[in-house]
């Protein structure tokens, strides 16, 4: 049984943005990461304490992983929401704090 999670509205734009990103490249690779993105999500889902809050980056109740498979992308998700609210799908270079900050408020 998969695990449930809810992609924001937000998030669901980072995802097609990356998608898009990398598809000029390979359709193939964006699927590869997309897909393993989703599945980060739902094993998050299983288990959600399994990430880290970052104080330094934000006070709100928000926790972060960061994707095994391809750790240029962060998901930052709030644990204690059934289903699991994921908030945000984020390059690890962009800065975190800003984008959390216009997005949580």
């Amino acid at each position: 049984m998969n695990a449930p999670f809810l992609l924001t509205p937000q998030a669901t734009e980072d995802l097609d943005a990356i998608w898009w990103f990398i598809s000029k490249d390979s359709r193939a690779a964006a699927d590869r990461v997309e897909m393993e993105i989703v599945a980060t999500c739902r094993r998050l889902a299983k288990r959600p304490l399994i990430g880290t809050k970052r104080q330094d980056i934000t006070q709100l109740p928000v926790r972060f992983w960061t994707v095994t498979k391809f750790p240029n992308y962060v998901i930052v998700y709030r644990a204690e929401t059934t289903p699991l609210q994921v908030v945000a799908v984020l390059h690890g270079k962009r800065d975190l704090k800003e984008v959390l900050e216009s997005r949580l408020r």
